[in-house]
């Protein structure tokens, strides 16, 4: 697998948990989730003596994967929210989210965590009259919310194609919430500032059993009087009704010179999709590529996770095809890097953040590929439910939320991969006549209600 993020990044080589150990924190996954509960949990208690396990190395899951987009999207919906929690807890998950990555900025820039930072926003371009009609939706959403154009704001035809020139705009959302990041450099950087302030990193050592107290690996034990959950995408191997691993596909295309930049835009590090119903999602480089993925690759039966479904040559051709009409100009670069990886779903798409003082457990995710920033937050609420600091988080509805279980199989095999070609039929219909897809309608609603 030729992961863009891996090149001419330097890992730091840590040792296996060799033998039996106590601590105060036990952390599974050194991955966002982990790295930054444990980078909170210093910054409360610095005397905790916190230890990472961690199977393969630092970032090899979804953390050092990613499209790279911090952003403040929350994947369950305020409607969603508010429909079981109220109003007013929707706006403050939201809020919080807005709030999140501005300390998310401060943080990166305070403690100098190398990660190709660019806080350029996000341009999601409309290119016919159903991504249009969405488009408006959205302006609609957020003003129906209360947040005004400082948050998410409508671009005319010309403006869109001055920041962004694809064929055939309509018009665009630009909202100026998001970042960009090279993922695997924030993991690596983030993991060598952890090392300084203390904190045990243990690589290659697979856990075998989770208890109050206790974790197992295969050659050790370690004791602990919290132990928290950070394995995203593979909490599915503990329980496939709960979390399933959903796959999520990149290219990257050669260094582009700074004449093919002026043909294409992003000139401020905007991130970039369209409103199309299948996701897609890009970024410039900082070295001058363009970094485009989506999803569209199949769930696998028993949401098992392995490491030949990184790479599906149909899936990969599929996304460059649609880099290809997005950005025509692109069509002689070169691709020179393919990859991918899980991330976790819930079924009701709704991410968690669980905590159970009792037994001294925790853990989060189900973040459906918007991680980047929403393991900060979660890596805040956790160490503040760990140590018991007073904090607004630790009351946000996303906080041991209980989400409903995935079907048994062949239900969630039939259901997930029957869903995806119906947002990928969508787009094609929707290409074809103008006109919203209706499948693709009821799909939408169901997620935002």
């Amino acid at each position: 697998m030729n992961i863009l993020w891996d090149q001419g990044v330097e890992s730091t080589a840590r040792p296996n948990v060799a033998h039996n150990l106590s601590c105060d924190v036990a952390i599974i996954g050194a991955g966002f989730t982990g790295l930054w509960t444990a980078f909170w949990l210093k910054q409360l208690k610095p005397e905790l003596d916190v230890v990472v396990i961690e199977r393969e190395r630092v970032g090899f899951g979804a953390s050092g994967r990613n499209g790279g987009w911090a952003s403040a999207l929350f994947p369950a919906s305020m409607d969603k929210i508010a429909h079981t929690y109220g109003t007013q807890q929707a706006r403050a998950m939201q809020s919080a989210m807005f709030s999140n990555l501005a300390l998310y900025d401060e943080t990166l820039r305070h403690f100098h965590l190398d990660c190709d930072w660019a806080y350029g926003g996000t341009i999601q371009v409309a290119r016919n009259s159903a991504q249009f009609a969405r488009a408006q939706e959205e302006i609609a959403y957020w003003r129906n919310w209360g947040f005004d154009e400082s948050y998410y704001s409508f671009l005319d035809p010309a403006d869109s194609y001055d920041r962004f020139k694809t064929p055939h705009t309509r018009g665009a959302v630009f909202t100026p919430w998001c970042g960009r990041i090279q993922p695997r450099k924030l993991v690596n950087t983030l993991a060598g500032h952890l090392d300084n302030e203390g904190v045990k990193i243990f690589e290659g050592s697979r856990v075998t059993h989770i208890e109050p107290q206790k974790v197992r690996t295969e050659g050790a034990e370690i004791s602990a009087q919290f132990v928290i959950d950070g394995r995203e995408a593979w909490q599915s191997e503990s329980d496939q009704r709960a979390t399933v691993p959903v796959y999520s596909l990149m290219v990257a295309t050669e260094p582009l010179t700074e004449n093919q930049w002026n043909e294409i835009g992003i000139s401020s590090g905007e991130t970039f999709a369209d409103f199309r119903n299948l996701i897609i999602y890009g970024q410039r480089t900082a070295d001058n590529r363009i970094a485009f993925g989506g999803r569209g690759a199949p769930y696998h039966w028993g949401s098992a996770i392995k490491p030949e479904f990184d790479i599906n040559a149909n899936i990969h051709r599929a996304i460059t095809a649609v880099l290809h009409e997005l950005l025509p100009q692109t069509r002689d670069y070169a691709i020179t890097h393919e990859w991918g990886g899980p991330l976790g779903i819930h079924r009701d798409w709704f991410p968690s953040v669980w905590w159970d003082e009792s037994l001294g457990q925790g853990g989060a995710g189900g973040y459906v590929g918007d991680g980047v920033t929403t393991t900060f937050l979660a890596g805040r609420t956790l160490a503040a439910l760990i140590t018991g600091e007073q904090s607004e988080l630790t009351t946000l509805p996303w906080v041991n939320h209980q989400s409903q279980r995935w079907e048994p199989e062949p239900l969630r095999w039939a259901g997930a991969n029957l869903g995806l070609r119906a947002m990928t039929i969508a787009d094609v219909e929707e290409k074809l006549t103008s006109r919203p897809s209706i499948a693709a309608n009821l799909f939408h609603r169901f997620l935002r209600n």
